[in-house]
């Protein structure tokens, strides 16, 4: 199921995450950028799962970013230990408002206010195996491509001109 959307004014926002989500992805995706990786939002997995942030950095490393916004989005989701096999390192993102002792301490942790992020831990790196990697940086790839067609088209304009 792709992320985009041609009927809202933003194409790449899907409306299935909260408002506190989309400020903590904003933020970390700021930090990224700055970091100079290369960031994509929901990508699907090939377990079927799909990553709230996912980034390829200038040396090739791919982190998966996993946003939680409450205490209660944390608690529910029990899904995340299976990034671990789709990323060289794992993060968790949240903001302020949600306590920082409830993420596990064998993940890498960022703090967003929406404007930008901190790495408050780095997460251990566990290489991913070469096949893995090849198969994600296609879809990667692939995925950022046909986004980048659908946002252009969604503007509406005319090239004739």
């Amino acid at each position: 199921m792709t992320i985009l959307s041609i009927i809202n004014n933003n194409p790449l926002i899907d409306g299935r995450q909260s408002e506190n989500a989309m400020l903590v992805r904003r933020g970390v995706q700021i930090l990224l950028n700055e970091m100079r990786h290369s960031v994509l939002p929901e990508l699907a997995l090939s377990s079927g799962r799909r990553a709230d942030l996912i980034s390829v950095s200038a040396k090739g490393e791919i982190w998966i970013i996993e946003i939680k916004s409450s205490i209660e989005d944390f608690r529910v989701d029990r899904k995340w230990p299976d990034y671990r096999r789709h990323c060289d390192c794992l993060f968790f993102a949240t903001h302020g408002g949600v306590p920082l002792d409830i993420f596990p301490e064998d993940c890498g942790l960022f703090v967003s206010d929406g404007y930008g992020a901190h790495m408050l831990r780095e997460a251990p790196e566990h290489k991913l195996p070469s096949a893995t990697r090849k198969s994600l940086m296609l879809d990667f790839s692939r995925t950022a491509a046909r986004r980048l067609m659908m946002a252009e088209w969604s503007t509406g304009k005319s090239y004739s001109d």
